[in-house]
């Protein structure tokens, strides 16, 4: 009777979500269908093939392994939850694709030995919040200190309430060209940024002002852009990707200065700042941090798992 008992009260342990009962067991490596927009072939691949394409075409290259490991458990938990709210079945009929725009960078001719062994050593580890897969989110420098979705991706929907703002040392490390940037941006190209992310029609912006702003990195939030025939305001993080992301390196503006013809911006960091910095990545590598000790100075609250 007790050993009846035992296995009563298992089972139904087993029955609560995952993170609240028993833990979950490793089961066996998925098979994704990728579309190739490199030859437009549609492919179904082992999981694990498809991210150290992902990892190449993420990563810098002659990084260390550590760091390409940590990015390996961000693309891996990043490709399950996109794969899970649908990936883009509606736009090539697979589980994921190679563009950018839709998910993530991969370029299979820059695989490394390097990094196929990141890959394979974090083989099946995930990020789970309360049972769930997270948002994977990452960027390339983040500036020094990292932001919530609501304000680097200027996201809609509430808070993840795994996503916290930490100190990333990467400024110990980084080029200066590569933390700091300055670009400049006409009436037209602003209005056409208004418009491409607004759907309004101001005319060639006159005036940009930051009318709010992020702490403690001082990030703008929100921007009022004044035109010929009205005045608009819109996210700062939506303005950034209308105006182009190269271009605008980010958000975390350290100057905003508007003269006759022209708005010069200049500022700190590449990306949205949201999640893993891969230049922080970078900088613990350096200091001897294992990958699953880099991805969680970016995302404390999460939980890695072996999922196969």
């Amino acid at each position: 009777m007790r050993r009846k008992f035992f296995f009563g009260l298992l089972f139904m342990a087993c029955l609560l979500p995952v993170g609240l009962g028993c833990p979950r067991l490793p089961g066996r490596e998925p098979t994704i269908s990728v579309f190739y927009h490199e030859n437009g072939r549609k492919r179904r691949v082992p999981i694990e093939e498809y991210l150290v394409g992902v990892v190449a075409g993420e990563m810098k290259p002659d990084w260390p392994e550590e760091a390409y490991a940590a990015q390996a458990i961000l693309a891996r938990t990043f490709t399950m939850e996109f794969i899970e709210r649908g990936g883009t079945r509606r736009l090539h009929g697979t589980d994921i694709c190679t563009d950018q725009k839709h998910a993530q960078a991969y370029t299979e001719s820059a695989i490394t030995p390097v990094i196929r062994r990141a890959v394979a050593r974090t083989k099946g580890l995930v990020m789970r919040y309360r049972g769930r897969y997270v948002r994977g989110w990452f960027s390339a420098s983040c500036g020094g200190r990292t932001t919530f979705a609501r304000v680097g991706l200027a996201l809609k929907e509430p808070e993840p309430p795994y996503i916290s703002s930490v100190t990333c040392p990467e400024t110990a490390v980084i080029p200066k060209e590569e933390l700091f940037w300055t670009a400049s941006f006409t009436p037209a190209e602003l209005a056409a940024a208004v418009k491409k992310s607004t759907g309004r029609e101001i005319g060639p912006v006159q005036e940009l002002t930051a009318i709010a702003k992020d702490e403690p990195t001082g990030r703008t939030i929100r921007f009022r852009l004044q035109g010929s025939t009205g005045t608009v305001e819109v996210a700062a993080a939506d303005l950034r990707v209308a105006l182009g992301p190269e271009k605008m390196r980010s958000i975390w503006l350290t100057e905003l200065r508007t003269t006759p013809g022209q708005v010069t911006m200049a500022g700190r960091g590449f990306g949205h700042g949201v999640g893993l910095c891969q230049w922080g990545a970078y900088t613990l590598a350096k200091r001897g941090k294992s990958p699953e000790e880099i991805v969680r100075h970016y995302y404390p609250k999460v939980r890695i798992v072996k999922e196969w």
